[in-house]
């Protein structure tokens, strides 16, 4: 198959109709994610993004279908009762986003017609893009919050919610200025957000937060039939979606073109992100387990180091507070 936008719009064009065909429960099917922009592949591999929204409540919540070794569709299948209250989704970090630039496939009673009409509107108003902002920060703070609180020994489960808490308070600086950022190219394009706010610290800041300023590139390489064996590890049935063997090339390919490019340390937010999710699925027995520590201590996040990166997270909250007050009152709202 030869990827190009037309080759992968004929994909969804066809799968919407297989689907709906077989499918009489189906009111709207829409795409969002970076088909919808230039940049679509990464490492020569892409997932189609599609949102099924179903008249009904839905069993199954999302579906990884594979169509090629470098292709596979990434299926949310939603209730349409959820798509009800267009004012609350406006001002959601993640489904705003999603709504307001999604691409209408199927519509038949055009129920997304309004639903994305009324999401749009006023949604890059001061105000709104103000409160996704601070909706994303308040829950990095929370995180925060419960770890000095509570003082947790770090493992698998912590070091997830860590990275939470990083991935929300960077996002809550990029949405100032746009959508949130994905997984694969989350450090790639987090310095233009943080620029286009007028605060460049903040990605060397986020760096330091994962341990990333003293890695070098053979030393991310090293790491990469560590985090393979993690991923190999997980069964198919308990493998979580994102986490699924057709996904495997999907993160390695995006790690070899982010490893070969100028920003090489990129790759370390995919990679922790993914193996931190599969270590916290495998039983703490598992041999799996001893290449995530042994990395993890490298960077810092065990130990004794866990409890300063907390230290430090609550600087780095408290910069990014302040990046969105600065914001708010420049556009004369604070």
């Amino acid at each position: 198959m030869r990827i190009n936008r037309r080759s992968l719009i004929r994909v969804v064009h066809n799968t919407v109709a297989e689907r709906t065909h077989a499918d009489r429960n189906l009111i709207s099917i829409y795409l969002c994610g970076s088909l919808l922009g230039e940049n679509y592949s990464l490492g020569g591999t892409v997932d189609i993004d599609l949102f099924f929204l179903h008249a009904d409540k839905v069993e199954q919540e999302r579906e990884i279908v594979r169509l090629t070794d470098e292709v596979h569709l990434d299926i949310a299948h939603h209730d349409q009762a959820d798509y009800r209250d267009p004012r609350r989704l406006r001002l959601h970090p993640w489904m705003g986003h999603t709504i307001s630039e999604a691409e209408i496939f199927f519509d038949p009673g055009h129920f997304m017609d309004f639903t994305q009409a009324s999401v749009r509107g006023q949604f890059k108003s001061p105000e709104h893009v103000l409160q996704r902002a601070r909706t994303q920060a308040e829950s990095a703070r929370r995180i925060w919050f419960v770890y000095e609180m509570e003082q947790p020994e770090a493992g698998p489960k912590e070091i997830n919610d860590y990275l939470r808490a990083l991935r929300n308070a960077a996002n809550a600086v990029a949405s100032l200025s746009g959508p949130p950022l994905t997984d694969r190219r989350f450090l790639l394009n987090y310095p233009l957000r943080a620029e286009a706010v007028g605060r460049p610290g903040l990605h060397p800041g986020l760096m330091g937060l994962l341990g990333a300023l003293t890695v070098d590139v053979e030393t991310l390489k090293d790491w990469l039939p560590a985090w393979e064996l993690a991923y190999n590890s997980l069964s198919e049935d308990l493998a979580p979606p994102r986490l699924r063997p057709v996904r495997k090339l999907y993160y390695l390919r995006a790690f070899e073109e982010l490893l070969q490019g100028e920003q090489p340390g990129s790759i370390l937010w995919p990679l922790l992100r993914t193996w931190t999710l599969a270590v916290e699925i495998l039983h703490k027995d598992s041999e799996a387990l001893d290449g995530w520590r042994t990395v993890l201590q490298e960077l810092g996040l065990l130990g004794d180091g866990f409890g300063e990166r907390i230290e430090a997270l609550d600087a780095y909250l408290d910069q990014v507070e302040e990046t969105i007050d600065d914001w708010a009152r420049v556009q004369g709202i604070l």
